[in-house]
């Protein structure tokens, strides 16, 4: 006799939840009843969970998931009910279609212990110090704005002052400690952008017309490189946006790639809708990657010489891009180089009122109801 669907998933040791769209639990196997509390919704169920990282809620996570119909995976320390020590899970979403609905409508979420909590909480310790840090990196950066400031106009009138005057010495010095002090200037704007939190202001523009805007403000030193620049960009409507982060986000790979060829190269930009995905490239025929490329992601680590780099760009990049929902990974070019690929949602480029509007017009035309069903059964392929 051939167990059934019910029995397969009940041996699981594996936890499986499946639940609509608004969070009620419509399954749970007796694996996935070991960590969940009671209640038959996931906020009830997982209330008293830790999340390591950004969480916005179930409600927004499960609409993400429905909408984009990407997977994601999230990290949580739970206390079971039966009183044993709280463990580390690693919760897998994935969204599912009910066969005859027009889209998906369902999500399935895996639960799996992962490490120990230890090791999340130190996880969480290290999070915490990195904030403390962002914010004295913040506070230390606003503090020295302002004296640099003042000092670097002095310098620019002692300049004015020698203008061309014999004493070519005290011009040269004059000219070194404007040098320094800008260097000195770059990197506290880096740390502040590194700290920044909102948008800033930018008016609202095409993806490819940001690209387009980054491309030329560093055309000067493409062509003092002899940098070669192709663009290839989609035809079809992409989406705009309002805010400077993906201006950034844009300049500064395409000031990375121009580092990389001194002595000249091609720089390859393209752009693309792939699978609700806006999809940018950036890539170069450059010095290329080194061994561990994901390290080149993070905050102060640098490939360039002396005085050449803060090792901030990228890490700000990563952060940004993060914020959208989105993916940055560099990998090795076809003929060498470098090639870096930016991966955001379409609906992140969506005002976060259209967003919720959006949300509330899918769950009417959908006619759905809050009652969950009965936790234990697995729905039929006929339930809506």
């Amino acid at each position: 006799m051939q167990p059934s669907h019910q029995d397969i998933l009940e041996s699981l040791d594996v936890g499986l939840v499946v639940v609509e769209g608004r969070g009620a639990i419509l399954y749970c196997n007796t694996a996935a009843r070991r960590w969940l509390g009671e209640g038959d919704t996931l906020d009830a169920a997982l209330g008293g969970a830790r999340f390591l990282g950004r969480f916005d809620g179930w409600a927004s996570e499960l609409a993400r998931v429905r909408e984009s119909n990407e997977p994601s995976t999230l990290h949580c320390a739970v206390t079971p009910a039966s009183g044993h020590p709280a463990v580390l899970l690693n919760v897998r979403c994935r969204g599912v279609r009910t066969p005859g609905a027009p889209r998906v409508d369902n999500v399935v979420l895996v639960l799996q212990e992962g490490p120990s909590t230890e090791v999340f909480d130190e996880r969480i310790e290290v999070s915490k110090r990195l904030a403390s840090l962002g914010k004295l990196a913040a506070q230390v950066a606003h503090e020295l704005n302002n004296p640099l400031d003042g000092i670097l106009r002095y310098i620019n009138l002692a300049l004015r002052m020698v203008g061309d005057a014999p004493e070519t010495k005290l011009k040269a010095y004059l000219s070194e400690s404007r040098v320094g002090l800008m260097r000195m200037v770059q990197i506290i704007g880096d740390l502040l952008e590194f700290s920044r939190t909102t948008e800033g202001e930018f008016d609202e523009s095409d993806i490819n017309e940001i690209l387009e805007q980054a491309i030329k403000a560093n055309a000067a030193a493409a062509d003092g490189s002899r940098i070669v620049t192709t663009v290839d960009f989609q035809r079809q409507p992409m989406p705009s946006t309002r805010g400077s982060r993906l201006y950034q986000v844009c300049c500064n790979l395409i000031r990375n790639a121009i580092d990389a060829m001194p002595d000249g190269g091609r720089l390859s930009v393209t752009s693309g809708i792939v699978d609700d995905h806006v999809v940018i490239k950036v890539a170069d025929t450059g010095v290329g990657l080194p061994e561990d490329a994901e390290k080149i992601f993070a905050p102060f680590f640098t490939t360039k010489g002396p005085g050449k780099g803060t090792g901030l760009g990228l890490a700000i990049c990563k952060d940004f891009v993060e914020d959208m929902q989105g993916t940055i990974v560099a990998a090795a070019g076809d003929e060498g180089g470098a090639v870096f690929t930016v991966r955001i949602p379409r609906s992140s480029f969506e005002p976060p009122v259209a967003r919720r509007l959006k949300a509330a017009r899918n769950l009417a035309a959908e006619g759905r109801t809050s009652v969950p069903r009965r936790i234990g059964t697995l729905p039929s392929a006929t339930e809506s």
